[in-house]
């Protein structure tokens, strides 16, 4: 019976997280077609498939050089984005066992934006830093900020072997204060061009994408993803409370370090890439666990998943509402998860009530 259930419970979920890729997969073929220059949907489909050698179509070379080199590069980093910040919202909610909890919250997104801004204004400093890590200078930098960050919020959290909720948020409120300061402080002593990338960056933007950069994407936002994922038992023995995993065998701090170690390095990788993109962290993993339940297998790989979806639409949205111009997408995702935040308030009003 007890295996029945099992397998069922597997069942499942392996459905739900299908759902969720093969519309992931569908947004990003239609995002595809859609922008300043259009593309019939169908030459998007031809196109795509003519490149695994499937079946040739009918298409211009414009057509296709739009498409490989300007909107796929772009999606995809949206997808390995938009995916990176749900799954580390899904992972640090589920470590610190509040649905409060998110990268920016807590001082991880302020962390990553910090650096990238030092690097980006005062890179010319860091000579060695650059000729060492190359193309994936400003990434590492910007993640270096994040876990910065994170740790500090962690230690001043921590006491007695138990993080304190409350101090977590206000520690995270309080270095997001300074960290904003810190970057109002390199952008003072930026050019006009910095400023107006940076004004522009702060708000998220995908419109920067290359190939270059989606393979450091896939290299520092998916593998880390992947580890995340690895940590669901875990997970699910922390939600019962930190005693009680420890004496089911989880190693707590050692699963508090990956977790706060693989989200940073997540964040401070997207951050450096796309600016600093709100929301989709802190709503993705609620949508997720309201819709089909607190198991961290389903939660963190759906949350990966919807989190894609989520910033493939609003990157979608922000190309189709102004064109030939584009929205930051920043924009977008404050007014899709700003609602939902106060949804979710009133509705804990009044659970309590």
């Amino acid at each position: 019976m007890i295996q029945n259930l099992f397998y069922s419970k597997m069942q499942h979920q392996n459905l739900v997280l299908s759902i969720l890729g093969l519309g992931m997969v569908m947004l990003a073929v239609f995002s595809l077609s859609v922008g300043a220059f259009s593309i019939p949907f169908s030459n998007a489909i031809s196109i795509l498939l003519q490149q695994l050698g499937i079946v040739s179509g009918s298409f211009t070379v414009q057509e296709t050089n739009v498409l490989l080199q300007i909107r796929f590069p772009r999606v995809l980093l949206a997808m390995l984005v938009g995916g990176g910040l749900g799954i580390s919202g899904a992972a640090l909610q589920g470590l610190f066992r509040n649905p409060l909890v998110e990268p920016g919250l807590i001082g991880v997104s302020s962390g990553g934006a910090l650096f990238a801004v030092i690097f980006i204004v005062f890179g010319a400093s860091f000579p060695w830093f650059t000729g060492l890590f190359g193309s994936f200078s400003l990434p590492l930098f910007a993640f270096v900020g994040g876990l910065i960050n994170v740790l500090l919020v962690y230690k001043m959290a921590n006491y007695g072997g138990k993080t304190d909720i409350s101090l977590l948020i206000l520690a995270g409120v309080a270095l997001t204060a300074l960290s904003s300061a810190l970057i109002g402080l390199a952008i003072f002593y930026a050019d006009e061009a910095a400023i107006r990338n940076f004004s522009f960056w702060s708000l998220g933007d995908v419109g920067g994408a290359n190939w270059s950069k989606v393979k450091i994407a896939f290299l520092l936002i998916l593998a880390p993803a992947c580890w995340i994922m690895l940590q669901y038992r875990n997970l699910n023995a922390l939600a019962l409370g930190e005693n009680e995993a420890f004496h089911m065998g989880v190693n707590v701090q050692k699963v508090k370090y990956i977790v706060l170690f693989m989200s940073a390095l997540v964040v401070g990788v997207g951050v450096s890439m796309t600016g600093t993109i709100g929301f989709v962290g802190l709503t993705v993993p609620h949508l997720i666990r309201l819709s089909f339940g607190a198991d961290h297998r389903l939660v963190l790989s759906g949350a990966f998943l919807l989190g894609a979806c989520l910033l493939t639409g609003a990157d979608l949205l922000a190309r189709a509402l102004v064109m030939p111009a584009e929205m930051p997408i920043g924009i977008i995702t404050a007014i899709i998860g700003s609602p939902f935040f106060i949804w979710l308030i009133i509705n804990v009003k009044k659970i309590r009530t």
